[in-house]
């Protein structure tokens, strides 16, 4: 995947600073009156687990589920892709790169964030202090071709009038990246939360973040096979009723939240504090307004390359699928 080398004290050093984001690719499953419906949820960095578990928003939900936990996208639509998971949650561009790689899925919910949430950021004694100044550099981008931190990074550079061939870029997923910035070994990366957050209070500093160039949207997908399961479509409309209420709960309670994803994940409370409160929460059924800004990321990516085609938004959604009872 890279060809950087860091050391193994440099990685548990990330590791027991920040992370314990690789949580148990899979939780404890839980029984319910009809455990025959099991729902496998994936999840990024346990952000998806602890907005329910502080919520509890699945307390008494009529089906079984697991968690499936990744540390990007790209791994998780690959075990999308595999049938090992019913739904997956990611950003706008990885929907589409995972569309483009015959991932068989479905958009049938939106999520809204913030999109300070991701960026570029450098070394605290860098002397890049622009974007302009990364012509001639290497940006490492996590997770992979088709993230988000790609689309921020290239729009960064289009901003900037710095052409992407001035620049090397290369793609590694977030822990290992995050262990070669921490000793240095990276002087530019392009990262999302809670990586991105991570990083920049161990002293890294901020070049560019996404507001202006990503639009801070988020979905949630729904394996076209899993959808064609009766028992296991009506599952999923309860888990997305469940998602509805679990974003209203973690606006109104946003400290609680925030302590909840801080055991989850076993980040300090300050970093917890600030990934929670830029995070995507708020789910609502997929909009006409959501599809046409999602198309806009489509043609810009195939317009710049990051997807080899033009995908057609419409035809991924099923904007039908979840009406958020009133």
């Amino acid at each position: 995947m890279t060809d950087l080398l860091f050391s193994k004290a440099s990685r548990r050093s990330w590791l027991k600073q920040g992370a314990a984001l690789s949580l148990a690719a899979t939780g404890s499953l839980r029984a319910w009156a009809q455990p025959q419906t099991t729902l496998i949820l994936g999840d990024q960095a346990g952000g998806l687990r602890s907005l329910f578990e502080a919520s509890k928003a699945l307390e008494g939900a009529p089906f079984a589920y697991r968690w499936a936990n990744f540390q990007g996208a790209a791994p998780l639509f690959e075990a999308q892709r595999s049938a090992a998971v019913d739904t997956a949650m990611a950003g706008d561009l990885p929907v589409l790169a995972a569309a483009v790689g015959k991932t068989p899925l479905k958009i049938v919910a939106t999520r809204v964030g913030k999109a300070d949430s991701l960026g570029i950021v450098v070394q605290p004694g860098s002397p890049l202090r622009s974007v302009s100044d990364l012509r001639g550099k290497t940006v490492i981008v996590s997770s992979a071709r088709g993230s988000i931190s790609q689309y921020q990074l290239y729009g960064a550079l289009e901003e900037a009038g710095v052409p992407r061939s001035e620049v090397t870029v290369k793609f590694v997923l977030p822990t290992d990246a995050a262990a070669a910035f921490a000793s240095k070994q990276i002087d530019a990366w392009a990262i999302f939360d809670p990586y991105y957050a991570i990083a920049l209070q161990q002293g890294g500093r901020i070049l560019r973040d996404g507001r202006g160039i990503n639009t801070a949207l988020g979905f949630i997908t729904a394996s076209e096979h899993s959808l064609a399961d009766p028992a296991k479509r009506a599952a999923i409309v309860q888990f997305l009723d469940r998602l509805g209420r679990a974003g209203d709960w973690a606006l109104a309670n946003p400290e609680a939240y925030a302590q909840a994803y801080s055991q989850l994940t076993r980040l300090p409370i300050e970093s917890a504090r600030i990934i929670t409160a830029r995070a995507s929460v708020a789910g609502r059924p997929v909009s006409e307004a959501d599809i046409v800004a999602l198309q806009a990321v489509a043609d810009r990516s195939a317009r710049d390359g990051i997807l080899p085609v033009r995908v057609d938004v419409r035809a991924i959604t099923d904007p039908q699928l979840w009406k958020r009872p009133a």
